[in-house]
């Protein structure tokens, strides 16, 4: 039988989602843009997009910000195919940072081009180091399925704290989309898709925690939402 397999995108700091990943048993295979979407989803059975520059607001039909700055060529494309056909096909996603700004943009929503000049707030969402500086709340929505994996690593208010490293954020929610997470000022933090068995996109860098295990749960409910798909 053939390895639990997630799909993880190329980005340029891989280490830290490969070894999210891997802890949870399961094999990570880092993705190429030069690959093809279709062919991926049929060999993998999950799809972790990760963090990187910004998605081309052509792919969402809004003006370039002049504090926009493209990703790596051919990511938006790759991953935004990606993004829609593991949707369609029911594969489980998790997708980080820039990879919850593509899941958005693939099912039809827009982006925030720079939250200090659209967010009227004194929150930071831009702090690098160190990087697992959880430096900010967010608020959980009672009864998602994010809230639901995340369980005892709640406050009473369903509430934690995340780092955060992002100039950009969901704008209006794409079709299928809810809000599962937000920041005191109101920026999205956290997107998922209810009517499928895992897809969910967060604002933050869960991977960063990988050695003290804050969020390890999230990437264990991934893995599990595939191996079950695997198992059908």
């Amino acid at each position: 039988m053939r390895p639990l397999t997630i799909g993880v995108t190329r980005c340029s700091k891989l280490d830290d989602y490969v070894t999210s990943v891997e802890q949870t048993g399961a094999r990570a295979r880092v993705l190429e843009v030069t690959e093809s979407p279709r062919k991926v989803v049929a060999e993998i059975d999950g799809v972790l997009l990760t963090g990187g520059g910004d998605v081309d607001p052509v792919f969402y039909g809004e003006d370039r910000h002049p504090l926009t700055h493209d990703a790596e060529p051919g990511r938006d494309e790759f991953e935004i195919d990606l993004a829609r056909r593991a949707m369609s096909d029911g594969v489980p996603l998790l997708a980080i940072c820039r990879g919850a700004q593509v899941l958005n943009v693939a099912a039809g929503g827009t982006l925030v081009q720079d939250i200090p000049c659209s967010v009227d707030s004194d929150l930071s969402h831009a702090i690098t180091e160190p990087k697992d500086l959880a430096c900010h709340a967010i608020s959980i929505v009672a009864g998602t399925r994010l809230a639901s994996v995340l369980g005892d690593r709640l406050d009473a208010a369903c509430g934690c704290r995340v780092n955060s490293r992002h100039h950009q954020s969901v704008g209006k929610t794409g079709d299928g989309l809810v809000v599962s997470a937000r920041a005191e000022d109101g920026v999205v933090e956290a997107i998922e898709k209810p009517d499928v068995p895992f897809c969910i996109g967060v604002q933050w860098h869960p991977e960063n925690f990988w050695q003290s295990g804050e969020f390890r749960p999230l990437f264990e409910a991934f893995v599990r939402a595939a191996r079950d798909r695997m198992d059908e």
